[in-house]
């Protein structure tokens, strides 16, 4: 009894585990990369040259960064320079 109920145990974990992958992913699936919308230091991963990765960005809305956005709306977002891109930027100089 103590091996099915291990075993049982082992695949409703197994499940858990792989249903919150499934869900992570489609949540990211739902969003994409705005660059020039970050403010200095709370870019997402990635950002471009002169930064190495999250939270790098040297400015406020520096085209090169980028943050991840709900789907469809990255143009939209207003920024002192205009709005939100879905292309990269260059680097601030």
């Amino acid at each position: 009894m103590n091996r099915r109920c291990t075993a049982l145990a082992t695949s409703l974990a197994t499940a858990l585990v792989l249903a919150g992958n499934l869900g992570a992913s489609a949540q990211e699936a739902q969003k994409e990369k705005c660059y020039g919308v970050a403010l200095k230091g709370q870019n997402d991963c990635a950002a471009g040259p002169g930064t190495t990765c999250a939270g790098t960005s040297k400015i406020d809305y520096q085209k090169n960064a980028w943050k991840l956005v709900p789907a469809g709306t990255c143009t939209t977002i207003k920024t002192p320079d205009g709005n939100g891109s879905l292309m990269q930027g260059p680097a601030p100089v």
